[in-house]
């Protein structure tokens, strides 16, 4: 300002002194205009690869030849039982703008493979998509975990400072919104990330670092009227890395007590029991323990118990069985070497029947 104010004063006494004078004026002021555009220049830049690299969305950062492994528990798929999808980002196919991406998951020792087509706006899975039957499950869980937050993050994306992203569309929904920077560690590696977070009957995060295309971790749960709400989903990253990652051979994993399942509304645990190995035409004594939201043991419990072949023959059904210290024992007969099917139903809790509500658990096993 002193400058310029100096050289107002200045200018009368300069200008009487001819064109040199009047040249010397114009020199001055256009070097203070360029200087200033190049001070503005440079402050417009500065602000735009900010924002660039404080957007973030499902998507972001993506290279050809790369693959990324999760473990994933969605609600849905399996009654919540973990599995790892690896997806590796072979090929963009220009003319058809999506990703052409191999996945496998290693569900139990079983290994189903299939191709997505991701498009490129949101990574959402196409129609176009090469998915065997058996993997379509797991087509859903991805949509309904890795993918979920496209919906409010799609290309070009939000800032990982914004106050609010969106609300979930649901009566009572809450809005989703970034909560602060954290240092997240997985088995991949530490990370630095931003969370996004939202509170609907608990307190759900999902880690976020800026220059990978999904998420790091995740942890939300399904809303619930009464009891502990369920897991809705969650994962956490593996690994991560260049090239065609090796497919695993399937190596079938028999289930191994005790096993622990989440009742279909959430409300409670149902923990089967057994010495295995079980033996073809040897009767098996199952041992099983009810369970609340908090895996306390709930006491007077009645409930059925179901036991199928692999085409679905029940080989074993009974209904009002009794748990009255929340225990009970079941011997079960299997005449064929195989997997087997037990369902568990809980009837009643302390005397009162669960009405409409079916509260449901189901088991596999092998006989030898």
């Amino acid at each position: 300002m002193y400058m310029i104010t100096h050289l107002a004063s200045h200018s009368q006494s300069v200008f009487l002194n001819g064109n040199h004078g009047k040249l010397l004026i114009f020199c001055l002021l256009t070097s203070m205009m360029l200087l200033g555009g190049t001070v503005m220049y440079f402050s417009i830049f500065n602000n735009e690869a900010y924002a660039q690299s404080n957007t973030w969305y499902v998507g972001k950062g993506l290279q050809t030849d790369t693959y990324y492994t999760y473990k994933i528990q969605e609600h849905d798929t399996n009654q919540g039982r973990p599995f790892l999808m690896t997806i590796y980002f072979k090929e963009f196919d220009n003319d058809k703008n999506y990703w052409i991406a191999p996945f496998f998951v290693v569900d139990r020792g079983d290994v189903i493979n299939g191709t997505f087509h991701l498009s490129n706006l949101d990574l959402s899975a196409l129609g176009t998509s090469v998915i065997p039957q058996e993997a379509a499950k797991y087509k859903s869980a991805y949509t309904s975990s890795l993918q979920w937050l496209s919906a409010f993050v799609p290309k070009p994306g939000q800032s990982l400072s914004a106050p609010y992203w969106g609300k979930i569309a649901a009566i009572g929904g809450q809005a989703i919104s970034p909560t602060g920077s954290a240092k997240i560690t997985v088995p991949a590696g530490t990370f630095d990330t931003v969370a996004v977070s939202w509170h609907y009957g608990e307190d759900n995060h999902i880690w976020v670092n800026p220059t990978m295309p999904y998420p790091v971790k995740a942890e939300t749960f399904a809303a619930v009227t009464t009891g502990n709400a369920p897991v809705q989903y969650a994962y956490e990253l593996q690994s991560t890395g260049k090239g065609q990652p090796p497919i695993p051979k399937s190596a079938f994993e028999a289930p191994k007590p005790p096993l622990t399942v989440r009742t279909s509304t959430g409300n409670y645990y149902i923990r089967l029991l057994w010495d295995p190995p079980i033996t073809v035409n040897s009767p098996e004594k199952f041992g099983i323990m009810f369970m609340d939201g908090t895996q306390s043991v709930l006491p007077r419990v009645t409930y059925g118990f179901d036991a199928k072949s692999t085409n679905g023959t029940s080989i074993s059904e009974l209904t009002n069985q009794k748990a009255l210290d929340g225990t009970s024992t079941q011997n079960v007969n299997f005449s064929n070497p195989g997997l087997y099917t037990i369902e568990i139903n809980v009837e009643s809790v302390a005397g009162k029947p669960l009405g409409i509500f079916i509260e449901k658990a189901r088991f596999t096993v092998q006989a030898e």
